[in-house]
């Protein structure tokens, strides 16, 4: 907590917020910047395992599903994590 509090004042170095403000803006946009990663981190190895299909759409944005030929195989890793 004490690096992400010093983090977000040295990235952002007028910053100055109550106790509130700091919980709600600050370390929620670094959980998301965080969070952000490690989905991308699961999504692409998911891809790879081919568990998941992408697909880009018009606007360049990427998609993703569950690969439907792999279903038996998601089911079992998902019993797995129970």
């Amino acid at each position: 907590m004490t690096r992400q509090v010093l983090g977000h004042l040295t990235e952002h170095s007028g910053a100055q917020d109550t106790l509130e403000g700091i919980v709600e803006w600050w370390l929620l946009e670094q959980r998301i910047i965080q969070q952000t990663a490690e989905v991308q981190e699961v999504l692409a190895d998911l891809t790879a395992q081919n568990l998941l299909v992408e697909t880009r759409a018009a606007d360049g944005r990427v998609h993703y599903r569950a690969n439907r030929r792999k279903a038996k195989a998601i089911r079992e890793l998902l019993r797995e994590d129970k």
